[in-house]
């Protein structure tokens, strides 16, 4: 079977990894580019701290929180910060691809990865606006003000065009309603139609 290259994206606490983790046990491989941001933040710590200040670590480590409020709502450092970490991460995603078979990207700005030009096909997950605020809160365990803020600066509806704008073809993009109800039967729906062979059971 020829390789497969799946992308894996959706609002902010929709639960594309709750996704993932179901695709996988339907035999692919998944990768996280999300988790795989935070290696390349320590790998590439001197440039960041370089840039961005000593005030940034914590216990000899970039601490995320404290980088994120250095760029959250301010486009141009954003740039910076994402100049640092993205061609190491895109260099990541395309060695991983190299070396599996049936592969999912997970990423939240999947269109703005390397690998995108590349993808078969494209899983979009949702979920009700009052769902995800509460997943939000039970998860991040921030103010009702900083998630309505991380909410707003998502701006999912541009990646979303993006999506469609760049897929070759609209009846390769799958969405996945993940309401609180489980998804599985709808992504064996979508398995099935990428003509993936299903292992027995759950």
């Amino acid at each position: 079977m020829s390789k497969r290259i799946i992308g894996l994206t959706g609002f902010y606490c929709a639960g594309k990894n709750h996704v993932a983790e179901i695709l996988v046990k339907r035999g692919f491989a998944a990768l996280d580019v999300d988790k795989l941001g935070h290696k390349v933040i320590e790998r590439e710590q001197r440039s960041i701290v370089e840039r961005f200040g000593n005030d940034i670590v914590k216990d000899g480590r970039v601490n995320h929180r404290l980088l994120g409020e250095k760029v959250f709502g301010k486009p141009m450092e954003l740039a910076v910060l994402e100049a640092i970490i993205h061609p190491c991460v895109n260099t990541l995603i395309e060695d991983w691809v190299e070396k599996n078979e049936n592969c999912i990207i997970n990423a939240a700005l999947l269109h703005r990865t390397s690998i995108f030009p590349r993808l078969d096909a494209i899983i979009v997950v949702k979920a009700p606006l009052l769902i995800r605020l509460i997943r939000a809160k039970r998860r991040d365990r921030l103010s009702w003000i900083s998630i309505f803020s991380r909410f707003k600066s998502q701006n999912f509806s541009f990646c979303l065009k993006s999506v469609r704008k760049n897929a070759e073809n609209k009846e390769t993009i799958y969405i996945i309603n993940n309401s609180g109800r489980k998804p599985q039967k709808q992504i064996d729906k979508v398995v099935e139609a990428l003509n993936y062979l299903l292992p027995p059971g759950e």
